[in-house]
């Protein structure tokens, strides 16, 4: 069996596949790769099937050794200079590691995440039909430390492979996000703030939510309580202290906080890139519908 060994994880490397999706009903969020669009591509450029596992690496830092034979590989979101004994290829394309290598990523020089895929994916045992890791539940093959041993699971010969994927780079000056008003901008005396105002990620933001600072959002009637409501990947839930959370994959299935708009889907990988201390602005993506005094 091909094996990859885990040398380091750097600050934070977790076993991600497309998540648990229709669990909700039971308390479990669907969680997945932060940015799916990277986890997507690494796995089409090895041939794997969309749902097979990468490894999700934040703010580089891995090593990993490739024991049992040899194996093609793909490293995809945030360039990390990819390296297989010390030897450099790059990013959006596919390359082959033999038994006995070592694979390295180094620090992000942009972006914040980056995918390693593998012919065949990551092949540990599934947790409620998914591989991925849940931080917030704790639901999933648990983070990923020196010393682990990571199964190669099987190649199929149906899907194509790709050479190469000419893809952007990702950014480090200030965030474009076009947001969906609603369903609780009414809640707010001047809803518009969130889009007047350069947003400023902060360090407590991880895979729960992005959270950020800048002109406090204020609310209407500070003293109304709002029962919890689903929630969902995107929403931009304000909290009393004015300032907005968006959540990301592993976010909770419920929340009490009006949410005053949600991200596009269209734009949702791109939070996943964002670093502390980047600026982030946002656009409504339609006008938002009147409303009267409340």
């Amino acid at each position: 069996m091909t094996t990859l060994e885990i040398l380091r994880s750097g600050p934070l490397a977790l076993i991600e596949d497309m998540g648990r999706p229709g669990l909700a009903h039971m308390g479990v969020g669907r969680s997945g790769a932060a940015d799916r669009r990277s986890h997507t591509l690494a796995n089409r450029l090895v041939a794997n099937p969309g749902d097979r596992a990468t490894i999700e690496v934040t703010f580089g830092g891995l090593a990993a050794r490739v024991r049992g034979g040899d194996i093609a590989i793909a490293v995809t979101g945030a360039d990390t200079d990819p390296a297989v004994d010390g030897i450099p290829f790059g990013t959006n394309s596919i390359h082959f590691a033999r038994d006995g290598e070592v694979i390295t990523l180094g620090a992000p020089h942009s972006g914040l995440r980056t995918y390693l895929a593998v012919r065949g994916g990551i092949d540990v045992e599934p947790v409620l039909g998914s591989r991925s890791y849940d931080v917030m539940s704790a639901i999933g093959p648990q983070p990923l430390q020196p010393g682990d041993v990571l199964p190669v699971g099987e190649h199929t010969e149906e899907f194509p492979e790709l050479d190469q994927a000419p893809v952007a780079a990702i950014e480090d000056d200030a965030l474009e996000l076009m947001v969906v008003p609603g369903p609780r901008d009414d809640w707010f005396v001047d809803p518009d703030v969130l889009i007047r105002t350069n947003w400023l990620t902060t360090n407590k933001s991880d895979r729960v939510g992005m959270r950020l600072v800048g002109m406090p959002l204020e609310y209407r009637r500070p003293d109304r309580q709002l029962p919890s409501e689903g929630a969902t990947r995107g929403a931009i839930q304000v909290p009393p202290n004015g300032f907005p959370v968006i959540l990301g994959p592993d976010h909770p299935v419920t929340g009490g906080y009006p949410v005053i708009g949600v991200v596009a889907d269209e734009d949702i990988d791109k939070v996943a890139q964002v670093r502390p201390g980047q600026t982030v602005r946002m656009h409504w993506s339609r006008p938002r519908r009147p409303f009267a005094d409340c």
